[in-house]
């Protein structure tokens, strides 16, 4: 007769690993003898974390005046979209836009680029799903693209690759639709749409196809694409005229113009001068050169994502001398940390989360970055700056969420938030030492398609 072995019931992990009833015990009872915590406890149950930890000596010591102040308009409102990069960048453009026009109050259609922005991005992950379709559906990469597919995100290069390509519209012509301004569920059927595509390709290829009967099928699935975005979102304008009245009470009229000879004529910008600065401090990733992020892009065919490293200071500098010479600064940053949305302040040390805890939070941007602790999350404009002594001390910030938070819509960043949270700003490349324009000319190290470097277009 054969003995039945008997097998151990599976176990989750290591046993010895187990948090036993013992350091349970011991974990409550240290907490109830603390007076201290008994104290925090009462306060943060009953009230916001943030509510507690606020510091007062630095939310009310903060002056909200500035040494240089280049804003005179309302700000705009991104709605329930992650559309910051994009607006960030037009109201950077408006601002020239302005300028030419002669008006103050005006706006470009950020409708107009989300569409053709939603149409290239689909083209884009369609040809990333062809050149990946040889690995295996669960290799890291076909699965970060296919995780996804579509966002409303976006990089200063994306920004530029859309406007070149297709121009701008003034709002007038193509004004926010629902889809526009809350993108969720318009989102969520173009990604079904996109992953299906997506198959269908990758089973094509597996069945032998070539490209060109892929890219047959990608331009039937984009011929969808389309028309589920014109449902959304509206149709673009191929032409317009465009008429307007200036402050001073002159009317001018255009005649009929393409989205293109608009962006040309009333944007007076050298776009093509403007290149991506990055404040990356991993050790992995030297200053003084390029990087790029695989498979971070909207346009195929436009402008690579492409950042130069830079130590912190350069940026600091650059962003001032850009100030001082009349012009707004897009950049792009960490924005939910040691940030106070109803009173529009940023400060490194606006919460004390420290005495609230009784611990210390120890990890430098560096390792925020290694551990998935901070990342780009939001891109903003500077619009003016408080200059002490030749350096900046606070910078006036241009937000996209409508004139409640702030100042009307407008933050104050104290310094030393830049330094911490600040990773990005788009700059003229003339400000640029020599040797960090020649650095421009190198082939970008490639980054993975998950480094936080291209978080923002997530």
């Amino acid at each position: 007769m054969t003995q039945t072995q008997t097998r151990p019931a599976a176990i989750d992990g290591d046993a010895a690993g187990a948090l036993d009833p013992q350091t349970i015990q011991a974990l409550q009872t240290a907490f109830s003898a603390n007076r201290g915590y008994r104290l925090a406890q009462n306060a943060v149950t009953r009230n916001s974390v943030d509510d507690i930890a606020l510091d007062h000596r630095v939310a009310f010591s903060t002056d909200h005046s500035y040494s240089i102040t280049l804003d005179d308009w309302g700000v705009t409102d991104q709605k329930q979209t992650g559309r910051c990069w994009m607006f960030a960048g037009l109201n950077l453009l408006r601002f020239s836009a302005r300028q030419v026009l002669g008006v103050k109050e005006f706006e470009l259609s950020q409708n107009y680029l989300m569409f053709w922005d939603k149409l290239e991005r689909a083209n884009y992950f369609f040809e990333a799903i062809i050149e990946t379709a040889d690995r295996d559906v669960d290799d890291r990469t076909v699965a970060f693209l296919l995780d996804q597919p579509l966002s409303d995100g976006g990089q200063w290069n994306m920004f530029i690759s859309l406007v070149d390509k297709h121009g701008l519209a003034p709002k007038s012509l193509m004004p926010e639709t629902n889809s526009s301004s809350n993108s969720r569920r318009m989102n969520g059927v173009l990604r079904s749409k996109l992953r299906e595509g997506a198959r269908q390709l990758r089973d094509m290829h597996a069945d032998g196809a070539p490209n060109a009967a892929l890219r047959s099928v990608k331009n039937d699935y984009l011929e969808i694409i389309h028309r589920m975005l014109s449902i959304h979102l509206g149709t673009p304008p191929q032409d317009f005229a465009f008429q307007w009245r200036t402050s001073a009470g002159a009317f001018a009229r255009t005649e009929r113009i393409t989205p293109r000879e608009f962006a040309s004529r009333f944007v007076d910008l050298p776009l093509d001068q403007y290149v991506c600065l990055v404040h990356d401090p991993r050790p992995a990733n030297p200053y003084g050169r390029t990087y790029t992020v695989q498979y971070l892009g909207n346009v195929v065919g436009g402008r690579r994502v492409t950042y130069l490293n830079v130590e912190m200071a350069l940026m600091k500098q650059i962003a001032q001398r850009t100030l001082e010479a009349g012009e707004p600064v897009w950049f792009g940053c960490d924005v939910g940390k040691q940030m106070r949305r109803d009173m529009g302040l940023m400060d490194r040390d606006l919460y004390d989360l420290d005495s609230v805890y009784d611990t210390t939070f120890e990890l430098d941007k560096a390792a925020r970055l290694q551990y998935g602790e901070t990342r780009m999350t939001h891109a903003m404009l500077f619009t003016g700056a408080d200059v002490l002594d030749g350096r900046v001390r606070r910078w006036r910030v241009e937000n996209s969420w409508g004139a409640d938070p702030g100042q009307k819509g407008f933050f104050t960043m104290n310094d030393s938030w830049f330094d911490e949270f600040t990773f990005e700003i788009a700059a003229r490349r003339s400000y640029l030492p020599p040797v960090l324009q020649d650095a421009l000319e190198m082939e970008p190290t490639v980054l993975p398609a998950w480094d936080p470097m291209g978080a923002l277009a997530g």
